[in-house]
C-alpha cells in the first residue's frame, strides 16, 4: 500500500502522544514494506524534506494555510489512503484530502478538542464532521474516545492502539526513595494549577515538570517561583524523564483521549496519580489514585503564547491530591503495593496489542475504483499580437461610450 498521512502538528521532530501513536503506526507499515509519507507542519521557516524509519516526511511551514501542498503531494504519491490526524484545528486538511483524493479518506480521531464535532471540540464544523462521518474509516486509540464518536457523530470508530511502548522487558523505574513528583506538559488545560498548590502545601518535595507543547512563558514563570520545582526540557526518550521520579502526576482538567503517558509510566511500575477526566480512567486500568475534578468550564476568546485557547477552570478539591500524594510518598508498603499493580496492569494491557491491527484494517477497507485525478495544467498564456491588441482596444472602447 501507499499511504499518506496529513497532519498540522511537528513530526520532525515529534511532538505529542498524537504523533508518537501515528509514528508508532507508520514505522510499523513501513517495516512490512510498505510505502509511507507524511505531511506535517514544519518549526523551521523553511519547508524540508527528511527520512525516519522508512518514512519520507515533508514538513511545509504553517501547513494549514498551505493545504495546496498536500494536495500536491496526493496526486504526486498517489496513496491507496490518505490519513488525517485530528491535529487539523481549521480542519482544512480534511477538506483538502477529501477533495483531491475522495473515497480515500481515514481519519484518526486523537484530540477531542480538535475534533470538527462534539461537546469539547474548540471548533464545531458540521460540513467538516459530514466528512468525518463519511470516511472509510475512524480510528481511535480506545474504547472511550470510540464511545465518544459514536453518542455525538453517530459513527462507530476502530479501536486500534499503536504499537507505541516498545519491547519487553521494560526497565522497573520505581523508587520510594526519590520523593519526586513528575508532571509532563505543566499547562492550564493540564491542570498546572493542581500541580503548583501541591508543591506549594508539600515544601518539602521535590517537583518536577518536564516542559511540552501546551507550557507558556506564564506557567514557566510560576513554577520558577517555587523552590522545590524545577522545569526539564524534552527527552529523546521518556524513561529519561521517568527515572528521575517516584511518582507521575497527571491532573488533567480537560477531556482526555486516553493517556499514552500513564500506561508508560505503570509499564515502567511508577504508581501515578490521575484526574478522572475523560479516557484517563481507561489508561489507569483498574489501579488506585483516581481523582475527580471539575473539569474545563469553556474556553475564552482568546490565545495563550502556546496558541491554545484559556480555559475557564473552577476550583478545585486539592485536599483528595495531598493526601494520595503523602500516602504514595509516605506509606512504603502502599508504594510498592500501588507500583505492583500498575505494573501489572500496565503489562496485561499490552501483551494484548497487535501491532499489525492497524495495517489489517487498511488492507480490508474497499479501496476505490477511480484513480486520483491528476493536477490540471495551468493554461498558458500567450502574449497578445499586435492586431489582437489593437481589436481589444476597441473593444473596449466601444464598452466606454455613453449608451
Amino acid at each position: 500500500m501507499r499511504l499518506l498521512l496529513a497532519s498540522n502538528a511537528s513530526y520532525d521532530p515529534p511532538r505529542g502522544g498524537s504523533t508518537r501513536s501515528n509514528l508508532a503506526w507508520l514505522r510499523r507499515l513501513a517495516a512490512t514494506g510498505h510505502h509511507c509519507t507524511v505531511a506535517a507542519s514544519s518549526p523551521d521557516v523553511q519547508p524540508r524534506v527528511s527520512s525516519s524509519g522508512g518514512i519520507r516526511i515533508h514538513a511545509v511551514p504553517s501547513l494549514s494555510l498551505h493545504a495546496g501542498e498536500l494536495g500536491r503531494l496526493i496526486r504526486e504519491t498517489q496513496p491507496n489512503w490518505v490519513l488525517v490526524s485530528s491535529e487539523d484545528l481549521s480542519h482544512t486538511l480534511l477538506r483538502e484530502a477529501a477533495r483531491t483524493a475522495p473515497g480515500r479518506l481515514v481519519y484518526l480521531a486523537h484530540t477531542p478538542q480538535f475534533l470538527p464535532f462534539g461537546p469539547e471540540s474548540w471548533h464545531p464544523d458540521p460540513p467538516a464532521a459530514d466528512l468525518v462521518r463519511g470516511a472509510a474509516a475512524v480510528v481511535v486509540i480506545g474504547r472511550h474516545m470510540a464511545a465518544y464518536v459514536q453518542t455525538h457523530l453517530g459513527r462507530e470508530a476502530a479501536v486500534i492502539h499503536p504499537p507505541i511502548y516498545g519491547q519487553p522487558p521494560w526497565p522497573d523505574l520505581a523508587d520510594f526513595s526519590r520523593k519526586s513528583v513528575l508532571m509532563i506538559n505543566p499547562c492550564a488545560a493540564k491542570g498546572i494549577s493542581i500541580f503548583l498548590e501541591l508543591a506549594r502545601l508539600l515544601p518539602e518535595v521535590r517537583f518536577e515538570a518536564l516542559r511540552g507543547w501546551g507550557t507558556t512563558p506564564e506557567d514557566e514563570a510560576a513554577m520558577a517561583a517555587l523552590p522545590n520545582v524545577s522545569l526539564l526540557e524534552n527527552v529523546a526518550d521518556i524513561e529519561d524523564a521517568l527515572r528521575r521520579c517516584s511518582v507521575l502526576l497527571m491532573p488533567s482538567l480537560w477531556y482526555e483521549g486516553f493517556g499514552l503517558i500513564v500506561m508508560e509510566a505503570m509499564l515502567r511500575a511508577i504508581p501515578v496519580i490521575s484526574s478522572d477526566s475523560g479516557g484517563l480512567c481507561e489508561a489507569k486500568r483498574g489501579t488506585r489514585y483516581v481523582i475527580p475534578v471539575r473539569p474545563v468550564q469553556g474556553y475564552r476568546m482568546e490565545f495563550d503564547a502556546a496558541h491554545m485557547p484559556r480555559p475557564m477552570l473552577p476550583p478545585q478539591d486539592i485536599e483528595p491530591w495531598v493526601s494520595a500524594l503523602r500516602r504514595l510518598l509516605e506509606d512504603e508498603d502502599e508504594y510498592w503495593a500501588e507500583s505492583a499493580r500498575s505494573r501489572q496492569a500496565a503489562r496485561a494491557f499490552v501483551s494484548s496489542i497487535d501491532p499489525d491491527a492497524f495495517g489489517k484494517l487498511l488492507e480490508s477497507l474497499p479501496a476505490p475504483a477511480e484513480p486520483i485525478a491528476p493536477a490540471q495544467p495551468a493554461i498558458e498564456k500567450k502574449p497578445l499580437d499586435e492586431a489582437r491588441r489593437a481589436l481589444l482596444l476597441r473593444e473596449l472602447r466601444k464598452r466606454r461610450r455613453p449608451q
